[in-house]
């Protein structure tokens, strides 16, 4: 690999950010203007609401399939590309005539999401090296995770005051600001090595691949729980007005921005302590929080506190699925995004069921320390799996030999 100057690569890790802000931003402003749209499209609030799902399912679709069929594409071009393509979804998402053509676009808009971070992750590693890369790996996620600080809220202000169109008119903006940064800033990549479709495609038979996801899945499944139902949480069993619950939610991002720093430098030292100190810490955050929940402080520290750990978790888990790819890098890093969509949408269906079954606000987060312990319990027979086969392959190694 040339060596790429500091300078050149930190801009080039700013325009991969700057993606990730854009990508946060559309994922997350639905949820906050689901009145404004159901108003707008002439359909009801939960009917309006499966916009918010047409986009998980695109992310969850697109990641492997891009991360497949574009194997042999130059990183850089298709960073760009996937840019281009996110920047598309969200200008037709503006121009949506009615509900149809808005969950077409919301679909369309979610397909490059995982293929982004996942070819960023690899990017971004690549340019630092392999002693830095869990940390630009979190460089890259810290603006997934500002978003929630400055981008959710500041499209959610203009979409409330001038219509829900303008919120992702503001995130067509930041597309074009990405590309244009991308193409100024992202050196040739040349020396990064291409693979093909069925290379890609050789992750889905890797074991590790699998309970790394799982891991991801049924660790963040939990997080996912507590800030579907943080809202009714604060303001039925705090006793809070609903004017301070954007200040959970404000520290909760500052919690995961701050998460994604100490997380890269952690898995930097060791990639499986990484994901393991931020299992244990959610879960005992969570813990707390449902135990807790009565007292204001308690609830907001610990909304940081949990947004802290479990972004923490990422650049491990994210650099611990391209160690276990071997070739197939860009499609089990690309992965770990669907997996992260799926935690979304499961933590957030079964937190509703505890409540449904009469267990109230306190109980998603309850439920979430238990999904930590249950990917923590995970984690461990991916390790000892792997190390098994490790030693089974070192004995067959020293049996063969003459």
């Amino acid at each position: 690999m040339t060596p790429v100057p500091p300078s050149i690569r930190r801009w080039a890790v700013f325009a991969l950010a700057l993606g990730g802000f854009g990508i946060g931003t559309t994922e997350f402003v639905a949820m906050g203007l689901l009145p404004s749209i159901a108003d707008t499209l002439g359909v009801s609030e939960p009917t309006a609401g499966h916009v918010i799902s047409a986009y998980a399912l695109g992310v969850v679709v697109g990641a492997p399939l891009i991360a497949a069929i574009t194997a042999r594409v130059s990183r850089r071009t298709l960073l760009v590309g996937l840019m281009i393509a996110f920047t598309v979804g969200n200008v037709v998402t503006v121009l949506a005539p009615n509900y149809g053509f808005l969950m077409a676009a919301r679909f369309v808009a979610g397909l490059p999401h995982g293929a982004y971070f996942g070819v960023a992750a690899l990017v971004a590693a690549h340019l630092a090296g392999p002693r830095d890369r869990a940390k630009a790996v979190g460089q890259v996620m810290l603006g997934l995770s500002v978003a929630n600080v400055l981008g959710v809220p500041a499209a959610t202000w203009l979409g409330e005051s001038l219509g829900w169109r303008v919120a992702f008119a503001l995130v067509v903006v930041i597309g074009l600001l990405t590309i244009l940064a991308l193409v100024r800033f992202m050196p040739d990549l040349s020396d990064m090595r291409v693979t093909n479709p069925m290379t890609e495609l050789s992750a889905l038979a890797r074991p590790q691949v699998w309970f790394t996801l799982l891991v991801g899945v049924v660790g963040f499944g939990g997080m996912f729980a507590f800030y579907t139902y943080l809202n009714s949480a604060l303001t039925t069993v705090t006793g809070v007005s609903v004017s301070l619950v954007p200040v959970a939610m404000m520290l909760f991002g500052l919690g995961m921005v701050a998460g994604n720093i100490v997380g890269g430098y952690i898995a930097d030292r060791s990639v499986p302590m990484g994901i393991l100190i931020g299992l244990v810490a959610t879960g005992v955050s969570l813990a707390l929080f449902g135990l807790t929940l009565q007292n204001v402080w308690a609830a907001m520290i610990l909304s940081f506190a949990i947004g802290l750990s479990g972004a923490s978790t990422i650049p491990a888990l994210q650099t611990r699925l391209m160690d276990v790819a071997d070739d197939a890098q860009t499609l089990a890093a690309a992965l770990n995004h669907s997996a992260l969509n799926i935690a979304n949408a499961a933590g957030a269906w079964l937190g509703g069921v505890v409540i449904a079954a009469g267990h109230g606000y306190r109980s998603p987060s309850i439920l979430g320390a238990l999904l930590t312990i249950a990917g923590i319990v995970m984690l461990g027979v991916a390790l000892a799996t792997q190390r098994r086969t490790a030693n089974v392959g070192a004995a067959a190694t020293a049996i063969t030999r003459p």
